[in-house]
């Protein structure tokens, strides 16, 4: 009979050191938050990522599970897979691939448009003093090879 007691006793201990743990730590969280309100948004954070965190480690567990399930349907069909897929990787590269270059292409045209209608986009001051310092540099050796050929 004692030790039936004694069995109550330290369930009853047990729950009591628990009870006492998750009210301590509501209390500690109280103390730490200035109004209500915020300590109800901090326990929602909580509970909501509590719960998150079982749902994540519940859809890897499903993932592997599944895996592991289909992976012989999966080996067995890879001859059809393979192929499927390496061609579904081209024509996405290729489509994505062509889009960048049409969007290039469109990019530059406009740039030239308005470059030769006089409207200096973005970098056409460069573009000028690259084309002043070639036009420079042409005079320059036109005179060198005047100099060196008198006559000619």
């Amino acid at each position: 009979m004692k030790d039936n007691y004694r069995t109550v006793t330290e369930t009853q201990v047990s729950r009591r050191a628990t009870t006492t743990t998750s009210s301590s730590l509501l209390q500690r969280l109280r103390e730490h938050v200035s109004n209500s309100s915020q300590f109800f948004g901090v326990f929602t954070l909580i509970v909501t990522s509590a719960i998150l965190l079982f749902l994540t480690g519940l859809t890897v567990i499903g993932a592997i599970m599944g895996l592991i399930l289909f992976s012989p349907l999966i080996i067995v069909t890879s001859p059809i897979w393979v192929p499927f897929f390496t061609l579904l990787f081209l024509v996405t590269v290729t489509f994505f691939s062509m889009c960048g270059f049409g969007v290039v292409v469109v990019a530059g045209l406009t740039w030239m448009y308005r470059y030769f209608r006089g409207l200096h986009p973005p970098g056409s001051e460069r573009l000028e003093h690259a084309r002043n310092r070639i036009y420079d540099c042409g005079g320059y050796l036109q005179k060198k090879m005047m100099d060196a050929a008198p006559g000619a």
